[in-house]
């Protein structure tokens, strides 16, 4: 960087496994809770995030 640059604090690489996981599961969960119309139930939850083979 040099002299005058700014540094964009939000110009950020996610080159994480884990981190790009959580990011992954944690977008599934806001796409679903705002699809329903009313709260998930803990199985939806778990379903969602992969803790239980989801209920057809």
């Amino acid at each position: 960087m040099s002299e005058g640059d700014v540094h964009d604090q939000f110009d950020v690489s996610l080159e994480d496994a884990d981190l790009l996981g959580e990011v992954e599961l944690t977008t599934n969960l806001i796409i679903a809770a705002s699809e329903s119309d009313e709260h998930l139930t803990q199985g939806e939850i778990d379903a969602i995030l992969g803790l239980v083979e989801p209920s057809v």
